[in-house]
Protein backbone atom coordinates (compact mmCIF):
# COMPACT_ATOMS: atom_id res chain seq x y z
CA UNK A 1 0.00 0.00 0.00
CA UNK A 2 0.96 3.57 -0.49
CA UNK A 3 -0.47 6.85 0.79
CA UNK A 4 -0.55 10.37 -0.54
CA UNK A 5 -0.89 13.42 1.67
CA UNK A 6 -1.81 16.76 0.11
CA UNK A 7 -2.01 20.07 1.98
CA UNK A 8 -3.06 23.46 0.71
CA UNK A 9 -2.17 26.62 2.56
CA UNK A 10 -5.31 28.69 1.94
CA UNK A 11 -3.68 32.05 2.62
CA UNK A 12 -3.56 32.98 -1.09
CA UNK A 13 -6.98 31.50 -1.96
CA UNK A 14 -10.46 32.98 -1.92
CA UNK A 15 -11.65 29.64 -0.51
CA UNK A 16 -11.96 29.04 3.22
CA UNK A 17 -12.18 25.90 5.30
CA UNK A 18 -15.92 26.60 5.66
CA UNK A 19 -16.45 26.96 1.90
CA UNK A 20 -14.49 23.76 1.26
CA UNK A 21 -16.57 21.93 3.88
CA UNK A 22 -19.66 23.05 2.03
CA UNK A 23 -18.18 21.79 -1.25
CA UNK A 24 -17.56 18.36 0.37
CA UNK A 25 -21.12 18.21 1.69
CA UNK A 26 -22.62 19.25 -1.65
CA UNK A 27 -20.58 17.34 -4.20
CA UNK A 28 -16.99 16.60 -3.17
CA UNK A 29 -17.25 13.12 -1.70
CA UNK A 30 -19.43 11.24 -4.21
CA UNK A 31 -16.90 11.11 -7.09
CA UNK A 32 -14.46 9.30 -4.79
CA UNK A 33 -16.82 6.62 -3.48
CA UNK A 34 -16.01 3.91 -6.06
CA UNK A 35 -12.42 4.38 -7.18
CA UNK A 36 -10.67 1.14 -8.01
CA UNK A 37 -7.73 0.40 -5.72
CA UNK A 38 -8.42 3.26 -3.33
CA UNK A 39 -8.57 1.80 0.14
CA UNK A 40 -9.61 5.01 1.91
CA UNK A 41 -9.61 8.76 1.62
CA UNK A 42 -10.20 11.40 4.20
CA UNK A 43 -10.20 15.16 4.04
CA UNK A 44 -8.71 17.24 6.83
CA UNK A 45 -8.36 20.82 7.93
CA UNK A 46 -6.37 22.85 10.41
CA UNK A 47 -8.22 26.11 11.13
CA UNK A 48 -5.40 27.50 13.28
CA UNK A 49 -2.94 27.24 10.37
CA UNK A 50 -5.50 27.83 7.59
CA UNK A 51 -4.72 24.47 5.95
CA UNK A 52 -6.92 22.13 3.92
CA UNK A 53 -5.89 18.68 2.78
CA UNK A 54 -6.56 15.04 2.08
CA UNK A 55 -5.00 11.64 2.67
CA UNK A 56 -5.53 8.81 0.21
CA UNK A 57 -4.46 5.22 0.87
CA UNK A 58 -4.02 3.06 -2.24
CA UNK A 59 -3.75 -0.73 -2.46
CA UNK A 60 -0.73 -0.40 -4.77
CA UNK A 61 1.12 2.25 -6.84
CA UNK A 62 -0.43 0.96 -10.07
CA UNK A 63 -3.75 2.56 -9.14
CA UNK A 64 -2.18 6.03 -9.19
CA UNK A 65 -2.00 5.93 -12.98
CA UNK A 66 -5.72 5.34 -13.61
CA UNK A 67 -8.05 8.19 -14.54
CA UNK A 68 -9.32 9.88 -11.39
CA UNK A 69 -12.10 12.37 -10.74
CA UNK A 70 -11.18 15.99 -11.52
CA UNK A 71 -9.20 17.62 -8.74
CA UNK A 72 -11.93 20.06 -7.71
CA UNK A 73 -9.96 21.20 -4.65
CA UNK A 74 -7.21 22.54 -6.91
CA UNK A 75 -9.81 24.19 -9.15
CA UNK A 76 -11.64 25.81 -6.25
CA UNK A 77 -8.55 26.82 -4.29
CA UNK A 78 -6.91 28.14 -7.44
CA UNK A 79 -3.54 26.43 -7.23
CA UNK A 80 -2.03 22.96 -6.73
CA UNK A 81 -1.29 21.60 -3.25
CA UNK A 82 1.28 23.55 -1.31
CA UNK A 83 2.80 20.29 -0.25
CA UNK A 84 2.23 16.72 -1.47
CA UNK A 85 4.10 13.52 -0.81
CA UNK A 86 3.54 9.84 -1.57
CA UNK A 87 5.07 7.12 0.56
CA UNK A 88 4.86 3.44 1.49
CA UNK A 89 2.38 2.30 4.12
CA UNK A 90 4.07 -0.43 6.10
CA UNK A 91 1.04 -1.56 8.10
CA UNK A 92 -2.50 -0.27 8.32
CA UNK A 93 -4.81 -1.01 11.23
CA UNK A 94 -8.36 -0.69 9.91
CA UNK A 95 -11.13 -0.90 12.50
CA UNK A 96 -9.01 -3.05 14.77
CA UNK A 97 -7.74 -5.33 12.01
CA UNK A 98 -4.07 -5.22 11.09
CA UNK A 99 -3.63 -5.10 7.30
CA UNK A 100 -0.27 -6.40 6.10
CA UNK A 101 1.31 -4.94 3.00
CA UNK A 102 3.19 -6.70 0.23
CA UNK A 103 6.62 -5.57 -0.88
CA UNK A 104 6.49 -3.34 -3.95
CA UNK A 105 8.64 -0.90 -5.83
CA UNK A 106 9.09 2.63 -4.46
CA UNK A 107 6.10 4.87 -5.11
CA UNK A 108 6.29 7.49 -7.84
CA UNK A 109 6.55 11.13 -6.79
CA UNK A 110 7.84 10.21 -3.35
CA UNK A 111 9.34 13.64 -2.79
CA UNK A 112 7.43 16.76 -1.80
CA UNK A 113 6.47 18.80 -4.86
CA UNK A 114 6.88 22.03 -2.97
CA UNK A 115 7.38 23.00 0.61
CA UNK A 116 5.84 26.07 2.12
CA UNK A 117 7.90 27.18 5.12
CA UNK A 118 4.72 27.87 7.10
CA UNK A 119 3.45 24.41 6.33
CA UNK A 120 6.76 22.67 6.88
CA UNK A 121 6.93 24.20 10.34
CA UNK A 122 3.32 23.18 11.01
CA UNK A 123 3.96 19.54 10.18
Amino acid sequence: MIATISWWNLTESTQTIESLRQYLNDEGVAPWEAIQGMRSKFWMSDPDKNLWGAVVVWNSPEFLTQPLPPNRATELIGYPPTWRTTFDVEVLIDQGVIVSTAMHSPPPNSQPIAVDNHLENAL
